[in-house]
């Protein structure tokens, strides 16, 4: 009995729907041998972004370490390295700027296969279009949520890192399925050139661009959007650049002082941190001991030039200065701390606090920072404490510092 008809319905599963001459094997293959680099460094920075983010917010209790984190992390750690995530998660969202104008048309030299007739033959190709379906569906879902994130925007009920995360496997899993089947295809398609034959006998109509000038529209549109990713990445002039990043450097600075005057994630307002918890009233813990900001300012100071990245892509390199955590540790009766657990005055959110491993907590850079650029820092960059860590997530140099528990 047959589940279809012989004959296919109307639109799009007719051979003669799809009529543009360049589409064929050709084509395809060039795009997936373009995408495949891309999409290599965007995963392995995007899964080394994930590790920075969830060695820290594993340990509290908002957030809960997958078993390969957590394995990545107990063995290596996320070391203190002034630009490893800078470098990380620029790297990152360069690429996946780039990977999403050829991804759009690698979907469109291959979407009449995704109306073959009958959709079902067997129960091999009713797999193979399982997996056909999971790998467009996950890479359009990664790569979208990851552009709207750059503009810090989250239409959707759902946390973002996690579905992101989980979103890649899922894309990961139907590549490699997809790979393994069409390497070889890609590979003799490759070394003959010449192929044109289109991915179904269609009766295509006059072509309005060559295979070549389409490649060069995709690649355009590539490095065009890589280069704005590239100015939110290095900053300075080239921000300007930076078309996606509507909240570029100098976005609504709390003070309008030039050294307070880079990016803002999140205002005191937003945390609904009020000028009263800020004021003569704040005392940091540490431990069982108490300090005032002035008490603070007492302490010998430290100063580093350290860049704060974040997860868009965006760096800021400043000046900062306060004491080292290191030293508050030492004032806490524990000379080479094993891990700080620090919450801000912010009453609530998943970014209220961090754990940080025992390589940040010892490094000497590693700051509860107090000035920036030699200046107070301002209410929404953190007045009156905020963390300065050599290495770490934007989301982890927790700002209005309430307590730091140190452990062994």
């Amino acid at each position: 009995m047959r589940l279809f008809p012989a004959k296919p319905p109307p639109g799009p599963f007719r051979e003669a729907f799809w009529r543009s001459p360049i589409r064929g094997t050709w084509l395809s293959s060039v795009l997936s041998a373009a995408l495949l680099p891309l999409v290599a460094i965007t995963s392995f920075t995007g899964f080394a972004s994930h590790v920075s983010y969830e060695s820290e917010l594993g340990r509290n209790e908002t957030f809960a370490r997958d078993p390969v984190t957590r394995l990545l992390d107990d063995t290596f750690g996320w070391p203190a390295a002034d630009w490893l995530f800078a470098v990380n998660q620029g790297l990152h969202v360069i690429c996946g700027l780039l990977l999403f104008p050829a991804l759009l048309a690698k979907l469109w030299s291959v979407i009449p296969k995704l109306f073959e007739w009958p959709p079902v033959r067997n129960a091999a190709h009713a797999l193979e279009r399982a997996g056909l379906a999971l790998l467009v569906g996950g890479s359009l879902f990664v790569l979208a949520t990851g552009i709207i994130n750059l503009q810090y925007w989250y239409p959707w009920n759902f946390a973002f890192v996690p579905a992101h995360y989980y979103g890649a496997i899922v894309f990961l899993a139907g590549l490699a399925v997809h790979v393994a089947g069409k390497i070889g295809v890609v590979r003799k398609t490759l070394r003959e050139e010449g192929v044109k034959a289109p991915l179904r006998e269609a009766a295509p109509a006059g072509g309005t661009i060559s295979r070549r000038g389409a490649l060069a529209v995709v690649g355009g549109g590539s490095l065009l959007l890589g280069l704005q990713g590239l100015g939110q990445v290095v900053g300075g002039p080239l921000r300007n650049l930076s078309l996606l990043s509507p909240r570029g450097e100098g976005s609504a600075p709390s003070t309008g002082d030039a050294a307070n005057d880079f990016q803002i994630n999140k205002t005191a307002r937003r945390a609904r941190v009020t000028p009263e918890m800020v004021g003569p009233s704040y005392r940091l813990k540490v431990n069982d001991q108490t300090f005032s900001r002035d008490d603070l300012l007492a302490m010998a100071q430290t100063s580093a030039t350290l860049p704060i990245a974040c997860v868009e892509g965006w760096t800021a390199t400043r000046r900062w200065t306060g004491v080292r955590l290191k030293d508050l540790a030492k004032l806490a009766g524990i000379d080479e701390p094993g891990e700080l657990y620090v919450e801000s005055l912010q009453p609530s959110g998943g970014f209220r606090q961090v754990t940080l491993n025992g390589a940040q907590a010892r490094d000497d850079r590693s700051l509860l920072a107090l000035k920036v650029e030699g200046v107070d820092l301002s209410m929404d960059h953190g007045y009156p404490a905020r963390l300065i860590i050599p290495g770490a997530p934007g989301v982890h140099n927790t700002k209005w510092v309430a307590k730091i528990e140190v452990r062994a």
